[in-house]
């Protein structure tokens, strides 16, 4: 089970993550959002982070860069600035526009609240054209004027239901550490992305991170 732990803004955080196991770490360029974070505090924690996979002789964890409806030419710039291994794009992003960037593309799909199973075929229709031009896909709530981090979920037997159509995708929205491994076990994903769900009082909480990785490695599927 991969593991993407989102929202990072300090290099200690980042480095508990990767420490506790977390496949994939996310930083925010989303311009209005609280956990955004500039380029150069963003090279900090990618620099951070390879520094220590380099002594202890492991593989680091993929940087991931999450953008909003922004230019794709200042995407690419970030990309180039911070050396990042991957970009998730949160917004009404085409795949015309995943293929201009520099580096693989995790596209996000919102799924809206009331959404249900009879809403499978629509949402399946949504996500393949950015499955076909090679984009992954994150599956997440949908929350008028906010691209994830809200800490709000959706109807897992949606996910449930793409992944037995044969969908690959990482599951967000509303986990925690308390409910991870039923939503694993109930939505079948690739993985498994987390921001609000390991922070207290807003800031990243190294516990909560290494309860939520322990869960979720840990979880059947």
């Amino acid at each position: 089970m991969q593991v993407k732990i989102c929202g990072l803004r300090q290099p200690e955080d980042a480095l508990a993550a990767a420490t506790a196991g977390a496949d994939w770490l996310g930083m925010v360029f989303v311009p209005e959002r609280h956990r955004r974070i500039s380029p150069p505090e963003a090279r900090n924690i990618v620099d951070a982070i390879r520094q220590q996979s380099r002594l202890d002789g492991t593989p680091p964890p993929k940087m991931v860069g999450l953008f909003a409806d922004q230019p794709a030419a200042e995407v690419n710039a970030v990309i180039s600035q911070c050396a990042l291994d991957a970009v998730q794009l949160c917004g009404q992003e085409t795949p015309e526009y995943a293929a201009q960037m520099h580096c693989p593309v995790i596209k996000v799909i919102h799924i809206p609240a009331e959404a249900g199973p009879e809403s499978v075929d629509a949402i399946e229709g949504r996500l393949r054209p950015y499955r076909a031009a090679g984009c992954r896909i994150t599956l997440d709530r949908l929350v008028a004027g906010v691209q994830g981090g809200t800490g709000q979920g959706f109807d897992w037997r949606i996910a449930a239901a793409l992944a037995q159509r044969g969908h690959q995708f990482l599951l967000a929205g509303g986990l925690t550490s308390d409910n991870v491994a039923a939503a694993i076990a109930a939505a079948q994903p690739w993985g498994v992305d987390v921001s609000s769900g390991v922070e207290t009082a807003g800031a990243k909480d190294h516990a909560k991170i290494r309860q939520f990785i322990q869960q979720a490695k840990s979880a059947r599927q």
